[in-house]
């Protein structure tokens, strides 16, 4: 599963680049880069793919990505209907080699921390809880920031981002996202479909289909690549709807458990608290009280 290669531009008096993102899936596809990604939602929600982990993105969130790994925002519908003239940001994005400081400054004894976070990185991390909030508010200063006071600024965030839980890494250890450059749109045409028609039952013939593969060969190929099988990546993506709409909607559980594309509620139930740790209603309870 080779994720599309994205190389990302960096202005001629800046070693770093730092954007605001003012159209959703501006990069709507799996892809890489050699660059470290440091994001920070402000708005919309949708389902995040990084590495093999599933699950949903909302405003707040803050994550670190690190160099090569695959990923991949998908934005709710609602937020992609939008046209090109907003104003208010989606997502504030930093990029930045591992190395644009110089090849030895890493290596400083003092600056062990980055190390460390830079390494964590690899399999990414979601910063959540006061960290989170920290460098969200570093990324605006880093916006607008001048000379040194970027580099301060971003080296702030990073050893902000080294206190998040060891539990806040995403990508398993095993993943590995390399293989043939050609994959890409095969693995991209198979995340596409899954994300549009999942409320619906999708067969294991059709989706076998639209990755040009026979049925056997899709259960291994997709298996080799993600590390899981495709049902399961399936069941993820319906629960993370599920979840968005125990939210959001007023409709009951039952009806979000159909409308999610699951058509047995026992079984939605059980997968539910298998993959979120609270029931339905725990888990809208538990949002309701913020």
């Amino acid at each position: 599963m080779k994720p599309h290669l994205l190389q990302v531009a960096t202005a001629p008096n800046r070693s770093f680049s730092v954007r605001k993102e003012l159209i959703p899936n501006i990069n709507c596809r799996w892809h890489r880069h050699a660059e470290v990604e440091l994001i920070c939602f402000h708005r919309g929600s949708g389902t995040q793919f990084v590495g093999d982990d599933i699950r949903r993105f909302a405003a707040g969130d803050v994550v670190l990505v690190g160099s090569n790994l695959p990923h991949y925002w998908h934005y709710d519908s609602e937020y992609q209907a939008e046209g090109n003239d907003q104003t208010d940001p989606f997502a504030t994005v930093v990029h930045f080699t591992e190395n644009f400081w110089g090849e030895r400054f890493l290596m400083l004894t003092e600056n062990a921390t980055l190390r460390n976070v830079l390494d964590r990185a690899r399999r990414g991390l979601s910063v959540r809880g006061e960290p989170g909030e920290l460098i969200a508010g570093l990324m605006e200063k880093l916006h607008v920031a001048e000379g040194p006071y970027r580099v301060m600024l971003l080296m702030e965030c990073l050893i902000a981002a080294n206190r998040a839980d060891e539990n806040d890494a995403l990508a398993s250890l095993g993943f590995r996202g390399d293989n043939a450059e050609q994959e890409s749109e095969r693995i991209n045409a198979i995340y596409k479909y899954t994300l549009a028609h999942f409320h619906e039952k999708i067969s294991l013939e059709k989706i076998a289909s639209i990755a040009g593969l026979s049925p056997n060969s899709f259960c291994r190929y997709f298996k080799s690549r993600t590390g899981k099988q495709f049902s399961q990546f399936l069941i993820e993506i319906r629960i993370g709807n599920a979840c968005k709409m125990l939210i959001n909607n007023n409709m009951n559980t039952k009806q979000i458990c159909y409308a999610s594309g699951f058509l047995n509620f026992t079984c939605f139930y059980k997968q539910f608290k298998q993959i979120t740790g609270k029931t339905p209603a725990a888990y809208q309870q538990a949002f309701s009280n913020r």
